[in-house]
């Protein structure tokens, strides 16, 4: 699997973070004074990266947490049909079909800008 560990107290906003055996991006975090009998700890509110859901974590700031590696790629529009596009890797030529957002229009020989991460991909901008 493409991820790494890492502490807590390392995550700023902006960075990605496994909440639910999910890739998420952190929207928030904020952190909490160590009480007389406790440690300092995290809240991170973050959304999925591919499924838009939001999520929460908290956890001690020393705690540690999985950090995927998302790759941001270089593609180039090779076909368009109805809401999926194939798309061509500018680096190693891979084909492959990519589920097209609404907001964004299409056409053939376009570059587009997509996330990766293991075999989910993402189209962030054409």
């Amino acid at each position: 699997m493409a991820r790494e560990q890492t502490e807590v107290r390392e995550l700023d906003e902006g960075s990605y973070v496994m909440i639910e055996d999910t890739p998420c991006k952190i929207n928030s975090y904020s952190t909490a004074k160590p009480g007389k009998h406790g440690s300092a700890k995290a809240r991170i509110d973050a959304k999925g990266v591919f499924d838009g859901k939001k999520r929460s974590l908290s956890q001690p700031v020393d705690a540690k947490v999985w950090v995927p590696i998302v790759n941001r790629k270089q593609g180039q529009v090779v076909s368009t049909d109805g809401n999926d596009a194939q798309v061509m890797d500018l680096d190693t030529y891979d084909t492959f079909t990519m589920r097209v957002p609404e907001d964004i229009d299409l056409q053939p020989d376009d570059e587009i800008e997509y996330l990766q991460y293991e075999e989910q991909r993402k189209i962030t901008r054409s």
